[in-house]
């Protein structure tokens, strides 16, 4: 879209904030680089510049804008729904693997050598792994910086820089401050954090409809591992250094994030993870616009615009949780789930309510004893392969995984039919095309709807709705009376 230039400066000229996160606009005059929304006078058209990330701008040698802070901008939804090396690249670096493993490790899960990644995203992006990377450490730190009373070393440690010197030297060239600048520049009236937690700010762009998506989440919670309470719903989370308790609520222009974290360096993880969870950097105008011009779905869009697809933040816990919901209900789903966290998973303290435990790892989840499964011996042979799939790494599920490779692996494994695969497709991969035609909800739907009743008809009449399959379901999936639809109660 950054090549687009007329494209650019009309979004850029009406502050049109669908725009944040596809693009940045850089300003020659002032060395600056903003959102397309920034409340800002617009500069000349001639003194724009445009970038298709963060990192090009300020490997350019702009930097932030501290009134529309563009590095908070929700992300490119480009990463969300295409399936190439680009877009898993960009979805591995968001989960921090670039940080963990350097970039040989981010080649060596894509499949690529480091020169192929490296050629391919600043090809696209203008910038390499690295350097996005770096953008999003500058992130963090500002966060941690204007949030915490956390001393600045630690800060440095925690946003993942190797030094002290790397750290004050990136803030000064993206921010234009100095870290101890930047601290002072947060209003009175606002303590920060302690060491261990902090609240943020998740944007998004809107509309969102909060309903499906949180009564999603909560009506199918595991007890222990996730729950709904004061307004926010609330779940653990395994995390590369430690664990976390992420606290979601949601709010008309934002979503309110409160993280536990055992250990910092955890932080851009965690918050990458729960924007997955809740599909925000998604664009619902474009999903919404597609969908509505079906005759039979327009007026569901109409009626409450902005459903999201709810995922997950651990993609092997939810493969399992899915196994666990064949063919039985969500209560019965829930409750076999729960015995297996109360006897395999990791305990936790959670001082701020209920929860006590992590789900269980594929790992300890292959030691489990078949006999002890309250299950059909089908469904015991089911679940006890995939966890020794998951287990051996033989399956990959997560951010960066090729989509079609993964259900193809799926499909070989006993008991995986159509409707599981697409199942962990839709909530797990994070494939918006996913699509079960044979759900039980969906069909229901159809009859209601008039549209076609099986599966294969179904699936036929639903290739207008491409590449947003997933979205659809959501829709359809509203015209039940099931308690996923609902916010719950405060």
């Amino acid at each position: 879209m950054h090549e687009d230039v007329e494209r650019c400066v009309r979004a850029v000229q009406s502050k049109d904030a669908r725009f944040d996160g596809w693009f940045f606009t850089a300003v020659v005059t002032t060395g600056i680089y903003c959102r397309p929304s920034c409340p800002v006078v617009p500069p000349k058209p001639e003194n724009m510049r445009f970038y298709p990330s963060a990192a090009a701008a300020q490997q350019a040698g702009f930097r932030a804008c501290k009134r529309c802070r563009p590095d908070t901008s929700p992300g490119s939804p480009e990463w969300n729904h295409r399936a190439d090396v680009v877009a898993r690249a960009m979805r591995l670096i968001a989960d921090g693997v670039v940080d963990r493993e350097g970039v040989p490790g981010l080649a060596v899960r894509l499949g690529y050598s480091t020169r192929q990644i490296e050629r391919q995203l600043n090809a696209e992006l203008g910038a390499g792994p690295l350097a996005l990377a770096r953008a999003q450490r500058a992130q963090t730190a500002r966060l941690l910086i204007e949030t915490t009373a956390l001393p600045m070393g630690d800060v440095a440690f925690a946003a993942g820089f190797a030094s002290i010197r790397a750290f004050n030297e990136t803030v000064r060239k993206v921010f234009a401050l100095t870290p101890s600048e930047l601290r002072d520049r947060v209003a009175k009236g606002h303590p920060p954090a302690g060491s261990g937690s902090l609240s943020l700010r998740l944007p998004f762009r809107a509309p969102l409809c909060p309903d499906n998506l949180f009564g999603h989440l909560t009506a199918t919670a595991v007890p222990g591992v996730e729950e709904w309470r004061d307004g926010a719903f609330r779940r653990t989370m395994r995390l590369p250094h430690g664990h976390g308790i992420a606290t979601l609520r949601p709010r008309p222009d934002h979503v309110a994030c409160t993280l536990t974290l055992s250990d910092l360096r955890d932080l851009t993880i965690a918050i990458s993870r729960c924007r997955w969870m809740l599909d925000l950097d998604a664009d619902p105008v474009a999903v919404d616009d597609l969908l509505r011009a079906d005759p039979v779905l327009a007026p569901l869009v109409d009626k409450a615009p902005g459903r999201r697809v709810p995922r997950t933040v651990d993609a092997p816990e939810f493969a399992v949780r899915a196994v666990l919901g064949q063919q039985v209900s969500t209560a019965a789903a829930r409750t076999h789930a729960a015995r297996l966290v109360t006897a395999y998973g990791d305990p936790i303290d959670d001082p701020g309510g209920g929860l006590t435990h992590l789900f269980p790892t594929p790992s300890a989840l292959a030691e489990l004893d078949p006999q002890a499964l309250a299950f059909p011996h089908t469904r015991r042979t089911t679940l006890t392969t995939l966890v020794a799939t998951l287990a051996s790494g033989e399956i990959d599920l997560g951010v960066g995984s090729d989509w079609e490779e993964a259900r193809a692996r799926l499909a070989d494994l006993p008991g995986f039919g159509p409707w599981t695969i697409e199942t962990i497709a839709m909530r797990a991969l994070g494939d918006p095309d996913a699509f079960i035609p044979g759900d039980l909800g969906i069909r229901g739907a159809a009859r209601a709807l008039d549209l076609p009743p099986t599966p294969a008809a179904l699936t036929r009449r639903a290739a207008g709705w491409r590449p947003w399959r997933a979205y659809a379901v959501q829709y359809l999936w509203a015209t039940g009376d099931h308690p996923i639809n609902l916010l719950p109660a405060s």
